[in-house]
């Protein structure tokens, strides 16, 4: 899509000959022009219109263009209505890419779907994005062969699911999934592509993004033992991407409880004294990884920088790890606080943190827009932009918005109650005192 500028522009188009020129004003199906008092703006929603016209033509660059003009859409402006009109047709469209598509199409596909997700909300719509895409996004991941279209996979997998997700086993699922990417099942003398350090990163963020949601609790135990001893050993790899988001996923860990599901096995016993014993080995395994941990968290704290290092991730690596091991040895949980337009969204837990850094890496440009106008958002961060920024966005909701949004007994509204609650119960959890440990 060659297109000059995002908010002024003569003339958007998508060609059949996949050209990337500007048309004159006579081209038909593949062209807009809106004209203002002096500036020429683009008709968001015919643009949209053509680009998912766009998605059944058969060649690929044309589809690539189309999405990456739909990214471009969906990030500057919340597309409630043309989701409420377009939604099965813009989800199909992109599975389709997803399943037959080049790794660049794939890639863009992925984004598009997540952002879909979040423009539409918790609800009917986002939980049948959930059901159709779990087969497609598995089967595009067993093909490991570009970094980019895996991670693009994993946060759209993660962030479907998040919007989506019912119901704990559903978001366990999904994290299944994302694990089998680094730990594949597969039959004896099977060779598999061992995962980049890119793919290691994007699966263990995204994992992190997903225990958010759950909390130890709702996890099936068999699961996740040996998780915390795996990322404990991807602390000592040498990619800092890796080492940063192995130790968040730890510090989430020791925030949510529940610790023997992530590091023992189930012994399965039903006698008592046998029960006591495996408890206190337990306790004592538990103990072990945690001092492991914690001398390892140390030492990042303070790595010194090798040949080549870019100050930058060193200082955010040390900064990391240093509020990691303030955590493990103190029990204190990092508050972070960020600007958005005049207001603050501050955390105070290393799940909304973690929430808060997944969301803003994967909207990008368009992450100050969806926290300003996207009800989803400030649902979850608990987060109100001030009244005259609200009235502002009032002038531009339609008819059909509100009643999507506003109806106390919609099925947007409802699904955001839900979804209100789980977040609050899990904020309260995590609100607790620091434990070392937590079993029975």
């Amino acid at each position: 899509m060659g297109r000059k500028n995002s908010q002024r522009k003569n003339v958007v188009m998508l060609d059949n000959d996949d050209t990337d020129s500007v048309s004159s004003s006579s081209t038909s199906r593949s062209e807009m022009i809106v004209s203002g008092a002096e500036d020429v703006q683009v008709d968001k929603e015919t643009l949209l219109d053509q680009c998912v016209d766009a998605l059944y033509e058969k060649r690929g660059s044309t589809r690539e263009k189309a999405l990456a003009s739909i990214i471009e859409t969906f990030n500057s402006d919340i597309q409630h209505e043309f989701v409420e009109k377009k939604f099965a047709t813009l989800l199909q469209q992109c599975l389709n890419s997803i399943k037959r598509g080049t790794s660049k199409e794939i890639t863009l596909a992925s984004h598009v779907l997540g952002l879909l997700a979040l423009t539409a909300g918790p609800g009917d719509k986002a939980h049948e994005m959930l059901e159709e895409s779990v087969s497609p996004i598995t089967e595009a991941l067993k093909s490991r062969s570009d970094a980019s279209k895996i991670s693009s996979l994993l946060e759209c997998l993660a962030i479907i699911t998040f919007v989506g997700g019912e119901e704990p086993e559903e978001t366990e699922k999904s994290m299944q999934l994302m694990w089998q990417v680094i730990h594949p099942k597969i039959g004896p003398n099977v060779a598999t592509a061992k995962p980049s350090p890119a793919m290691i990163a994007a699966m263990v963020s995204a994992w992190s993004f997903l225990l958010t949601t759950v909390g130890g609790l709702a996890l099936n135990p068999k699961s996740w033992q040996g998780s915390i001893s795996y990322f404990s050993t991807l602390l000592d790899k040498d990619d800092r991407a890796v080492r940063i988001a192995a130790g968040e996923a730890l510090a989430l860990i020791f925030e949510v409880g529940s610790l023997e599901k992530f590091s023992v096995e189930d012994k399965g016993s039903s006698d008592r004294s046998t029960d006591e014993a495996n408890k206190s080995k337990d306790i004592l395994h538990i103990q072990g990884l945690r001092a492991k941990v914690l001398n390892q968290v140390r030492s990042l704290s303070v790595e010194a920088g090798g040949k080549g290092s870019a100050k930058k991730d060193l200082n955010s690596q040390r900064n990391t790890f240093r509020d990691i091991l303030e955590f493990l040895e103190e029990g204190y949980t990092p508050e972070s606080s960020m600007k958005i337009g005049g207001d603050s969204l501050t955390t105070t837990t290393w799940s909304q943190l973690i929430q808060l850094n997944f969301l803003k890496h994967f909207l990008g440009g368009g992450f100050v827009k969806h926290m300003q106008e996207n009800e989803f958002l400030h649902t979850v961060f608990g987060f109100t932009p001030k009244k005259k920024m609200l009235s502002g966005i009032e002038h531009r909701i339609s008819g059909t918005e509100k009643r999507m949004y506003k109806s106390p007994n919609s099925v947007a509204n409802k699904a955001r109650t839900q979804f209100r609650n789980k977040q609050r119960m899990l904020s309260q959890a995590c609100s607790k005192p620091f434990t070392l440990f937590t079993l029975g």
